[in-house]
């Protein structure tokens, strides 16, 4: 309980320092909120959206799970992108896996994992498309960390099916970004993913609006 008594003691502080720089902080947070960014990230406790990016309350909309999936039966994230998209009218949807996943790491190994099985295999199908590439890499880290990358590439890819992007690309100007955290040195890595190619190719399946 030391922990959850120390959490509100720093909201208190978090609070007074907010309203020392503006005392009008809170008033503008009630108004609503204006992010252009939709982030889709892990929900490792190491990864921090706002703060790695150095933004704060009101700047980004927030989805996490475990290895920052987009699975099309999750009502959870396929909502999320929905209100994000058509309600928020954001400007860039970003998805930002990490480098040491755990759930990367799980779905590399040959394990029942319970009631992670289901999710998982969704990374396992990753590893089978890419499977080529992957069994190319000999050092298990370079192959871990290139797997974490592909697995962003395809949630940017299932992002780009989805009728509600779609429109926005077409009338918006929407952007669809896939990045990776370095947990080791804190910085963030732009895959530079080509989305108006990879939305090109998969229309001729794919194509809603």
């Amino acid at each position: 309980m030391e922990l959850i008594h120390q959490i509100f003691k720093n909201n208190e502080k978090w609070i007074a320092d907010k309203l020392k720089v503006d005392e009008n902080y809170f008033n503008a947070l009630g108004k609503g909120q204006n992010p252009e960014i939709l982030y889709i990230g892990c929900s490792d406790s190491r990864v921090s959206a706002e703060e790695l990016m150095g933004l704060g309350p009101g700047d980004v909309f927030v989805h996490r799970n475990i290895a920052n999936m987009v699975v099309n039966t999750d009502l959870n994230v396929q909502s999320v992108i929905n209100y994000a998209v058509r309600h928020l009218g954001v400007k860039h949807v970003v998805v930002c896996g990490h480098y040491g996943c755990g759930g990367v790491k799980a779905a590399m190994q040959s394990a029942d994992l319970g009631i992670l099985n289901p999710w998982l295999r969704n990374i396992r199908d990753v590893y089978r498309a890419h499977r080529d590439e992957l069994k190319s890499i000999s050092d298990e880290t370079l192959k871990y960390d290139r797997l974490v990358e592909l697995n962003v590439l395809e949630q940017c890819t299932n992002i780009l099916k989805l009728a509600s992007v779609q429109l926005a690309i077409k009338e918006k100007g929407l952007t669809v970004q896939g990045w990776v955290f370095d947990v080791h040195t804190g910085s963030l890595k732009d895959l530079h993913i080509n989305f108006e190619s990879i939305l090109e190719n998969i229309m001729e399946i794919y194509k809603i609006v």
